[in-house]
């Protein structure tokens, strides 16, 4: 899994898992992976800071395409 590559970024493991779930659903073997800079954001808890989405460099475009489905409404953050 070191070529994997990361093709979004959650802001928690919730997301994280939810946005893996879906990759699944399509056949796509997806890894959450806390970031670097998530590290250490909720003091220990896994489930709080940016985590990674990792997927083979085989499926990177197809998970790209799944998770900005331009037909699907897109995710607003706040300023």
């Amino acid at each position: 899994m070191d070529d994997w590559v990361i093709v979004e970024v959650a802001r928690s493991q919730p997301e994280a898992e939810l946005l893996c779930s879906v990759l699944r659903g399509a056949g796509i073997e997806c890894l959450p992976r806390l970031t670097n800079s998530g590290a250490g954001a909720g003091d220990g808890l896994g489930i709080v800071g940016a985590h990674d989405i990792m997927v083979s460099p085989h499926d990177a475009q197809d998970a790209r395409e799944i998770l900005h489905d331009p037909d699907e409404p897109q995710r607003t953050t706040a300023a």
